[in-house]
């Protein structure tokens, strides 16, 4: 796991606690403890929970309480219920409510391992997929295109593809620079998602937020925690469309994230560390936007260290028909007929 998950361990009993805190961190992982379901929802408030491991009797609030707490403020926090009291059955209940898994007391170290990381698991997966479901609502289409500009393209990106370093595209406004930033992620081999953003199409109040992510209570109107664009892209790519739209304080977050590779959510002082690469582009010259202030020099030359400049449809008219007989047909599907010639 090249993230660093925080699991908390909720249990009125310290000695279980103990035993549990010291599994989780021989499996590198950081521990958060609660003593009731109530406390422990004072923790995923002020700071980010990727898993929790819950007793199922405890005063003030028990696990299956916290399960239905959880469930109606709509966090989707994998939970692991671990009982030593009445059957299978109480714990089969705790499932229904939201509960993911559950194991009985006593337990092996082995069995505790397995279930935390199916759990965690599950819980990338599951964000991926609801990325991957709002993502595969477009329609993305490859590059048409054989005149000499493209296929110098092609070239760099065969070559760029596979060093893990920052791309920059820079190219006018409909020429294709996310479809060439995901051909560099895919040429990559990177198994994580390829995560676009347009810096100019969401408000500065919230480009933050998207990017960075944050936890319940950060904010006014911060009901839940939220994952950010950043871990999102984990193990993956991020692309950051019209970076000098980015305001400029938020660069200097951009910039430390370029450096250190770990972020912090808004409202949370953990610092969790991420595998990814980030791809920058613009439809300004890029000097010129460092010289207007636009862009911050020193995230220009972060983000600079492979250039690609995408041409325009007049640097290669050779391929409008291609492009025009692509399209044809495309419309020509969707509407049942064959295509025009």
């Amino acid at each position: 796991m090249s993230a660093r998950y925080n699991v908390l361990v909720v249990d009125d009993e310290p000695k279980m606690q103990r035993i549990l805190e010291i599994m989780l961190r021989d499996m590198r992982l950081d521990v958060a403890r609660a003593d009731n379901g109530r406390a422990a929802l004072d923790v995923v408030a002020r700071e980010a929970v990727d898993l929790i491991i819950t007793d199922m009797r405890m005063p003030v609030m028990d696990g299956i309480e916290l399960v239905k707490a959880l469930h109606e403020a709509g966090q989707t926090i994998p939970v692991i219920v671990i009982t030593a009291h009445g059957t299978v059955e109480s714990a089969v209940t705790a499932m229904k409510h939201g509960a993911i898994d559950y194991i009985m007391r006593p337990f092996e170290v082995e069995t505790v391992e397995l279930a935390v990381k199916r759990a965690l698991s599950l819980g990338r997966v599951t964000r991926e997929n609801r990325y991957l479901r709002e993502a595969l609502a477009e329609d993305w289409h490859d590059f048409i295109g054989r005149s000499a500009p493209m296929r110098e393209l092609y070239s760099l990106i065969a070559q760029v593809g596979p060093a893990d370093v920052s791309v920059l595209i820079a190219g006018e406004t409909g020429t294709g620079k996310e479809l060439v930033a995901r051909a560099i992620h895919k040429a990559s081999g990177r198994a994580g998602l390829f995560v676009p953003l347009n810096c100019a199409g969401i408000p500065e109040t919230l480009l933050e937020s998207e990017l960075f992510g944050h936890v319940r209570g950060a904010f006014t109107g911060a009901q839940a925690e939220r994952i950010g664009k950043f871990e999102m892209s984990d193990g993956g790519t991020l692309f950051l469309d019209e970076i000098t739209e980015m305001p400029i304080e938020l660069q200097t977050r951009l910039l430390r994230v370029l450096q250190e590779r770990s972020i912090e959510r808004i409202g949370s002082n953990r610092s969790i560390a991420l595998d990814l690469r980030v791809i920058a582009a613009t439809n300004r010259d890029p000097k010129q936007a460092v010289a207007e202030r636009a862009l911050r020099e020193d995230v220009y030359y972060r983000l600079n260290g492979f250039r690609i400049d995408v041409p325009a449809l007049r640097e290669r008219g050779e391929d409008i028909v291609l492009l025009a007989e692509h399209f044809l047909g495309v419309h020509a599907r969707k509407l049942g007929r064959p295509a025009p010639s």
